[in-house]
């Protein structure tokens, strides 16, 4: 009997009590998803879930009469989520799907655990646990396919597209972090073929799938799969190979530097190199404004060093620029930013008129030479201002004699 491996987090404190309080020793209540496919490959959990054949009600109950806090995160779906000395733990009623319409389904609760798991996208996700014994339940052979590197829909790969039509690009996202050699065949062939599916969804739900994409360990081959086989035409056809092109040099640039990766990087990598129809595709997407300008000014094709980029525009958008530029990777002099704040100019508009400056425009203009001169410096003080100060004064001065 293959069973769930004997991990930290199975020993977080509070677990143990609020299984026992959800009737684990009567099986109850299982382990289910993340927590149980990633523990099975070793890798870090960050969430528990869990599937209880308790009404979301009764859940509540139990969870309170157990010492602990219990929101109502999704009462309606049967989700209560405990809080526990360790964190989160959300609690989900055994459901199975009485209607859908591509974006939201209708459910109804159960007693039965295949047909909870029956709902799940892929098998590699339908994977339970008992809390107590640690035995596994598989009903769709996602054991083998976690095994073989394969992500599978359950069922017939075109229905459950129509369900959910966020799924399609769900696909490329668990090929990516857990899809090794060539995708499933018919899952391939059912994302192509409903692919304009994607067109109801809304922009946000589309956003935070493909910056969940774009976030993984190197998205890049996945992203020039989907290109190829026109995934983004119906949501973002401003998309390109050469995009793709750009998504990887960006990747290994970011191993070289050992920077750690970041989505809004990637996509601005991805997106045409223009500020303005990069800002066009951040609002179709309705991503925020922080994250808009910082796409804006990724593609504006600014170059100098690091501190004079991120005085410009901030640390982001400096190594955002610096990685997608043409200097060498191992060079790019990002240990400079490393607990640098930006400094201001120690010089106001006041010592300039005590200099000669008369009051007006030209004391902003010299202000602004000034400054120009100071960041190409590396940003000097003390007198090595007051003398760029100086010959600034002393040039206004000579300009308007």
């Amino acid at each position: 009997m293959t069973r769930l491996p004997d991990t930290d987090w199975r020993r977080a404190e509070g677990l143990d009590r609020l299984m026992e309080a959800l009737g684990a020793s009567d099986g109850m209540i299982r382990f289910v998803g993340g927590a149980v496919r990633d523990s099975l490959l070793g890798l870090p959990v960050k969430d528990v879930d869990c599937a209880t054949r308790w009404r979301p009600e009764e859940s509540m109950n139990r969870i309170v009469a157990a010492g602990f806090k219990a929101i109502p995160t999704g009462l309606a779906h049967g989700t209560v989520t405990a809080l526990i000395p360790s964190g989160p733990v959300e609690v989900t009623t055994l459901r199975r799907d009485l209607s859908t319409d591509g974006r939201h389904a209708t459910v109804a609760f159960t007693d039965e655990w295949r047909e909870d798991a029956a709902r799940r996208d892929f098998t590699i996700n339908a994977l339970s646990a008992d809390p107590v014994t640690g035995e596994l339940f598989d009903y769709f052979d996602g054991l083998n396919d976690l095994r073989d590197g394969r992500v599978r829909f359950i069922g017939d790969a075109l229905h459950r597209i129509a369900e959910d039509h966020l799924r399609i690009l769900r696909f490329f996202r668990f090929h990516e972090r857990f899809g090794r050699g060539e995708p499933d065949a018919e899952a391939m062939q059912a994302c192509v073929a409903r692919a304009n599916d994607l067109m109801a969804l809304s922009r946000e739900r589309i956003a935070d799938e493909l910056l969940k994409l774009l976030g993984g360990t190197n998205p890049a081959p996945t992203i020039a799969l989907m290109l190829d086989n026109g995934l983004f035409r119906p949501i973002i056809p401003e998309i390109d190979t050469d995009g793709a092109d750009r998504l990887a040099r960006l990747v290994a640039r970011e191993q070289l530097s050992g920077t750690r990766p970041d989505s809004l990087r990637r996509l601005g990598a991805l997106l045409p190199q223009d500020p303005e129809t990069a800002v066009a595709i951040a609002r179709r997407l309705k991503l925020s404004k922080l994250a808009t300008r910082r796409l804006e000014l990724g593609a504006s094709a600014a170059t100098g060093p690091a501190r004079a980029l991120a005085y410009r525009f901030g640390d982001d958008v400096a190594i955002d620029l610096l990685l997608r530029g043409e200097v060498d990777a191992e060079h790019l002099g990002l240990d400079q930013l490393s607990g640098w704040e930006r400094p201001r100019l120690p010089l106001g508009g006041g010592e300039l008129i005590a200099m000669g400056l008369q009051p007006g425009p030209v004391v902003a203009a010299t202000l602004q030479r000034i400054e120009r001169q100071w960041i190409e410096e590396d940003f000097p003080d003390g007198e090595r201002v007051t003398l760029l100060a100086r010959q600034a004064v002393d040039q206004s001065l000579r300009s308007r004699q």
